[in-house]
């Protein structure tokens, strides 16, 4: 029996799974600042400040602000404006507020990111053998109202429901992500649910914790993925091979995961 004939729900990641980043973020923190009529800020340490300023950001107001009822803009202005400064950039007023205005407008449509070729056609399958499908983000409330629709995901057409961090108020790897999406789809049970994501911390092990079958995707051929093998978890490189994974007979092994692996 193949492992689709006994699942009612399938959650899956977004960005590594279904969609990509194009090109690099200094790429649009550039074109922001030359609108500005500013020189290109230096792409490595604008990406460091960023990943710096985004960590103290999501441990300081985490979920984008939402238990502090910060407004979305806001928790972004306070992330770009600390990314710049880190990286040794300090704008007037009215230029950082131009620079930002291109910032988020072009992270809050389908510009930067790209669809995978085989996610919309999985996803529509799924569905037409029966599987609810969900998505479960760490992501702002703009992937679910602006960016997947843009970009030919669609809520009623690709997917059912969403759990994004941003407006749940809970972010993977919290297994309350998970169990809030087993609610969303009407108290399915666990062992009926797969979730498909490219992270060991926050995708497989607390999907595997809640009780779900979990699967890894390494579209990207990363080092760590010999090790995600190595701990049993299932791991393949794209969405034809998890569709073929799911209709097989038998199929890969999915050993629990220890507090060692992850």
């Amino acid at each position: 029996m193949s492992l689709l004939s006994k699942l009612r729900l399938v959650t899956v990641d977004v960005t590594g799974t279904l969609i990509a980043y194009k090109g690099q973020l200094g790429d649009y923190y550039c074109m922001a600042a030359k609108s500005a009529g500013m020189p290109c800020p230096d792409y490595k340490r604008m990406h460091e400040g960023f990943k710096a300023a985004y960590t103290k950001m999501t441990v300081k107001h985490p979920c984008f602000g939402h238990a502090s009822k910060m407004p979305n803009i806001d928790w972004w202005k306070m992330c770009v404006k600390d990314s710049f400064i880190r990286a040794g950039y300090e704008y007037d007023d009215a230029t950082f507020e131009k620079i930002f205005r291109r910032i988020y407008s072009t992270f809050g449509s389908s510009a930067p990111y790209t669809v995978f070729p085989d996610a919309q056609e999985f996803l529509r399958w799924l569905r037409s053998n029966g599987c609810t499908v969900g998505i479960v983000s760490n992501a702002e409330y703009r992937y679910k109202d602006v960016v997947l629709p843009a970009l030919g995901l669609n809520q009623g057409s690709e997917w059912d429901f969403g759990v994004f961090s941003g407006i749940a108020g809970v972010e993977k790897p919290d297994r309350r992500m998970y169990e809030v999406a087993l609610e969303m789809a009407g108290g399915v049970a666990a062992a009926e649910a797969l979730h498909i994501g490219d992270s060991m911390r926050k995708d497989y092990a607390p999907a595997q914790r809640v009780g779900m079958h979990a699967l890894l995707l390494d579209r990207f051929r990363t080092a760590e993925a010999e090790s995600w093998r190595r701990s049993g978890a299932a791991v393949l490189p794209d969405l034809v091979a998890a569709r073929e994974w799911l209709t097989a007979g038998a199929g890969v092994d999915e050993r629990p995961i220890a507090a060692g692996d992850v």
